[in-house]
């Protein structure tokens, strides 16, 4: 299962949180799901150069929040804060509540799964090869800091007849363990040969809870020692030359059971 489901929806409410955050009932629900999916489709046309990561939408007592996480936050901002203005102005006029945007910057955009995708559908639109967009977009996110990642291109590769899907790993994914904080993201890349879709698996290291710090794995030679046994003491029998028992000389039991049949 764990290779087949989306990682973040297998993981919410365990080791990941939504990304669409308020209640409704249910005459509103639907309205209100296909606002947010038109609101992330504009923002992704409108701010195609930002290196939008993901964006977060909240609906408090009829007011809306949105976050834009992004790895370019001047480009959002524009100068002199023209351009955020201007956009804050059009989500009101299609969401038609108060809107207050606030932009967070990714630090790390070599370790963001979204932004590894759009990366190489751009790369891809340029007719670079898969092969290398991919194995750099590997190689900068090991080097970051990132314990594993997976990416995985499908369609007419390099403008083969045939579609196909091909992938790469390096590290560990562990798709099915649920604490394991996997990052994923997906694009697609419009080619004169049809579109091409990218997607990736990063994995960060494993997590206690949505807001906890990662696990740190014991070292192996901790590993070895078995827990309540004081350091120097050992069982009965251990240490011992193999063959011999408690309370066995040089003879062992066997010369005494000799003794005895000769009667001696």
């Amino acid at each position: 299962m764990g290779q087949k489901i989306h990682p973040t929806g297998f993981r919410l409410a365990v080791s990941r949180n939504w990304a669409s955050r308020w209640y409704a009932s249910n005459t509103q629900f639907a309205g209100m799901l296909k606002e947010d999916i038109e609101v992330r489709e504009f923002l992704k046309k409108k701010l195609k150069n930002a290196s939008v990561g993901r964006v977060v939408i909240e609906r408090p007592a009829k007011n809306a929040r949105i976050t834009i996480y992004s790895s370019r936050p001047g480009v959002v901002i524009g100068k002199k804060g023209e351009d955020i203005e201007l956009l804050k102005a059009e989500l009101q006029r299609r969401m038609g509540v108060p809107v207050h945007v606030n932009i967070e910057e990714i630090r790390k955009p070599e370790v963001d799964a979204q932004l590894i995708a759009d990366s190489i559908t751009q790369q891809l639109e340029r007719r670079i090869m898969f092969r290398r967009a991919m194995k750099r977009a590997m190689q900068n996110a090991m080097r970051l800091g990132a314990q594993g990642i997976k990416i995985m291109s499908s369609g007419r590769l390099n403008g083969i007849e045939i579609a196909r899907t091909e992938w790469y790993r390096e590290g560990r994914v562990p798709l099915h363990t649920l604490r394991a904080d996997i990052d994923y993201g997906f694009s697609e890349a419009e080619t004169t040969y049809g579109i091409i879709g990218v997607k990736v698996w990063v994995y960060k290291g494993d997590h206690l809870g949505r807001n906890d710090a990662p696990v740190v794995e014991e070292p192996q030679e901790e590993r070895r020692k078995r827990p309540g046994r004081p350091e120097g003491r050992r069982r009965e029998g251990e240490g011992r030359p193999a063959g011999q028992r408690r309370g066995a000389g040089a003879g062992g039991r066997r010369s005494g059971g000799a003794d005895a049949k000769t009667g001696e």
